[in-house]
């Protein structure tokens, strides 16, 4: 059986949509066609809704609200028509712990494990790099003590605390588990790995 195209699913979508939201669904499919013609894989809401500004595409939040579930369904048939086309090596493999996201069937669910995984990747880089490898810090036995300065700008302690809220976990459906992990809710499998949480809050304390 061949694959649905992004234009039956934006016909499909249309039947049971109000005119303006017919509209903004046209808005969302040409943006993303232009991206397909671009020969370009991206295709996250933050990206269509920037490329849509001022052209009748939605804003990236009202994309991920739970209205705006057809707008995400069009963006997920794009995504998943993209999977035939030749990516660089660093986005074909996860490892083994992650390979299972490359093998979801449902183009929308496959979609939200990219993007909670990219997110988990960005959260590792900004940990790693808190403290710098070969970085010299000086303790001096008096009152005044010099350490060399590591801390965080209010952008990274922002990203950091947003990690471990509850509107994070609540959003993506994860919720704690044993030693300082994080795992999904409904699978209880690995988001962040064990001691990912007692990292995050010693990072925020010291630095």
């Amino acid at each position: 059986m061949s694959e649905i195209t992004p234009e039956q699913v934006l016909s499909q979508l249309k039947k049971k949509a109000s005119s303006r939201v017919q509209n903004s669904l046209e808005a969302v499919f040409t943006i993303c066609k232009e991206q397909q013609e671009r020969g370009l894989n991206d295709f996250s809401y933050s990206t269509i809704a920037r490329l849509g500004t001022g052209r009748g595409v939605p804003a990236a939040q009202s994309i991920r609200n739970k209205t705006g579930e057809s707008y995400r369904t069009l963006i997920a048939s794009f995504n998943s028509s993209a999977k035939d086309l030749p990516r660089p090596a660093r986005n074909t493999s996860k490892g083994k712990m992650y390979a299972w996201i490359d093998e979801l069937d449902d183009p929308v669910v496959k979609l939200q494990a990219n993007i909670l995984y990219s997110q988990k990747k960005e959260a590792e880089r900004l940990l790693n790099e808190v403290v710098p490898i070969n970085q010299v810090i000086e303790v001096f036995d008096n009152v005044d003590i010099s350490v060399a300065s590591i801390k965080l700008t209010e952008l990274e302690r922002s990203a950091l605390e947003y990690l471990i809220s509850s509107e994070f976990l609540r959003r993506h459906q994860l919720e704690l588990g044993k030693n300082g992990s994080i795992v999904s809710s409904d699978t209880q499998k690995s988001f962040f790995h064990v001691a990912t949480i007692d990292a995050i809050k010693k990072a925020l304390q010291n630095l």
